[in-house]
């Protein structure tokens, strides 16, 4: 049942036995894991997921994907969601949930927020994206790639990038070259701002002119006098504070309004 790749799906099949075999083996699925995959596409994650999983939830837009993954996939081995992820409730599935995916290069950041909305509901992430995009996520305070992307993940998820894949891995063969990331969210203990929403429009702010000062970029919220109370140098650039820069930023501005 032959299938061709839609580029408005961003669609690029894993087709490499070894790449493959080295993804599962670091997502290490068990039996009895609630999991779901993310656009299973033709399926070379999904077919090694399922014979360890029963049943794999997978979320797919693509109609025709469905239809494949029904008359391919044995009933009970899969429970198929059409739609699309974005929209999708991954918490609904459940606590403890597992989440993997080669998540579509067009949609990669903004599903990557939607499923931090979840972080609570989450045992763990696998998701393949851009290697660009995973040097951005991983980086620390200082770093080029640092930004707005690095502090909101890392706010709810320790994260390591586990593998490198190839362009050569994937039919048709994309530009770019791809990696795997494992996202863990953090737990109870872990940094948390009083109020979330101020903490994402401080950070948003923040990196919204990236080569402005803070004076520049937070002058509006933050006086001469509140960079001195926070200790926060107002001529430094937003990419060299840290998570917990941020939120001491947003917690200060919480408890003066």
């Amino acid at each position: 049942m032959a299938h061709r790749a839609r580029k408005r799906f961003s669609q690029n099949f894993l087709i490499d036995e070894g790449a493959i075999s080295a993804i599962v083996a670091a997502i290490s699925p068990r039996a009895g894991d609630e999991m779901v995959e993310i656009g299973p596409g033709l399926g070379a994650l999904t077919r090694p997921l399922s014979q360890v999983v029963r049943p794999l939830h997978v979320v797919e837009i693509d109609r025709d994907i469905v239809s494949r993954l029904h008359a391919v996939f044995e009933p009970g081995r899969l429970a198929v969601h059409e739609g699309d992820a974005l929209e999708f409730d991954f918490a609904a599935l459940g606590p403890e949930l597992r989440v993997v995916g080669n998540l579509p290069y067009h949609i990669s950041t903004a599903l990557l927020f939607h499923l931090a909305e979840s972080a609570g509901a989450l045992r763990d992430i696998h998701a393949m994206l851009q290697s660009e995009v995973v040097e951005r996520i991983v980086a620390s305070p200082g770093a080029s790639q640092y930004g707005r992307l690095s502090v909101m993940l890392q706010y709810r998820f320790d994260i390591e990038k586990v593998l490198d894949v190839p362009a050569a891995a994937f039919r048709p063969v994309p530009k770019v070259e791809s990696a795997v990331i494992r996202m863990l969210p953090l737990r109870a203990g872990a940094l948390r701002a009083r109020d979330e929403r101020l903490f994402a429009e401080t950070v948003s702010t923040a990196f919204s002119q990236r080569r402005k000062t803070l004076r520049n970029t937070l002058g509006r919220a933050l006086t001469s006098s509140d960079f001195a109370a926070l200790d926060i140098d107002p001529q430094a650039r937003a990419q060299t504070l840290s998570v917990a820069d941020f939120v001491r930023i947003a917690d200060y501005r919480a408890a003066a309004r």
